[in-house]
């Protein structure tokens, strides 16, 4: 059962440090908040609101505490291939061959913040996500002039704590693992919300905001509606960068083992951490 810690704050983690609890509350008291905040088992502190929280509102939505990482997260992909297999594949060990792996996955996908990949053309199933981007953003009329190189980042992981691992499961099962988001297009979509959020509240006198990360933009608003629609294509490039690096992943796994790629992939989960979206609690329709 949770743990109750103020009036609209529960608490799911087993341990949880004091200022976490401070910064949540601080969350918790905007008057839009319902039906309360919730720290998940991995909440810390953060830059705002609290890492690993959800913030339910109704009428108005807080862009920074969705991040300016639009649609972080992870993807994970499942094998058909077992430690053992490895171990066969490479004449009882694998570990020296890993170094091998790791400058493939490198030269496949651009690792740290700014680099971008310098072709296109490279991967034939690049082009799809592409140009679902481009439908999409004709659709939704995002403004993109503030990221001209974006279609070079999808494919990209970024920096700080994203990364790339091959892992084995209690079965036994090979893994193919990564964590990244909307890389700087998202970053740059979400500072523009941030800031016309900032100036909203700030110019209000009627608007009292604990703290600058909280400021917000209310339903019914076209700021609002703005954001709304320039957030759903950044948390769909999020998506999608991290399936075109999982195909990537998967063309130099395959590689490295001398196998066809087709042959590689049994499962995959792919997930937002870092996102909103309209969803029903008691009855009523909330963000």
């Amino acid at each position: 059962m949770p743990q109750r810690l103020g009036p609209k704050l529960l608490n799911f983690a087993s341990e949880i440090d004091v200022n976490t609890v401070e910064q949540a509350n601080l969350a918790a008291s905007m008057p839009f908040v319902h039906p309360h905040v919730s720290l998940m088992p991995d909440a810390h502190l953060g830059k705002g609101s609290a890492v690993g929280t959800v913030i339910p509102t109704k009428g108005a939505v807080i862009p920074a505490a969705v991040g300016v990482d639009i649609g972080c997260g992870m993807v994970a992909a499942k094998t058909r291939f077992t430690e053992r297999d490895l171990a066969a594949r490479f004449g009882g060990e694998y570990a020296q061959e890993l170094p091998t792996l790791r400058r493939l996955v490198e030269d496949a996908i651009p690792p740290s913040p700014g680099n971008y990949n310098k072709k296109l053309q490279r991967f034939p199933f690049t082009a799809k996500k592409h140009d679902e981007l481009l439908e999409l953003q004709a659709d939704l009329d995002v403004d993109l002039s503030h990221s001209p190189k974006w279609m070079q980042q999808l494919g990209s992981l970024g920096g700080g704590n994203h990364f790339i691992e091959l892992c084995v499961d209690n079965n036994d099962n090979v893994w193919l693992f990564l964590h990244s988001g909307s890389r700087g297009v998202g970053n740059k979509i979400a500072q523009r919300h941030i800031n016309i959020a900032l100036q909203q509240c700030s110019g209000d006198p009627l608007i009292k905001v604990p703290n600058r990360d909280l400021a917000f933009l209310n339903e019914g608003t076209p700021e609002f509606d703005r954001y709304i629609r320039d957030l759903k294509w950044a948390q769909r490039f999020a998506y999608l960068n991290r399936a075109e690096m999982m195909d990537r992943f998967i063309h130099v796994f395959a590689s490295w083992l001398g196998v066809q790629p087709q042959r590689v992939e049994t499962e995959r989960i792919n997930c937002h951490h870092n996102y909103t979206a309209p969803t029903r609690l008691d009855g009523e329709t909330c963000g």
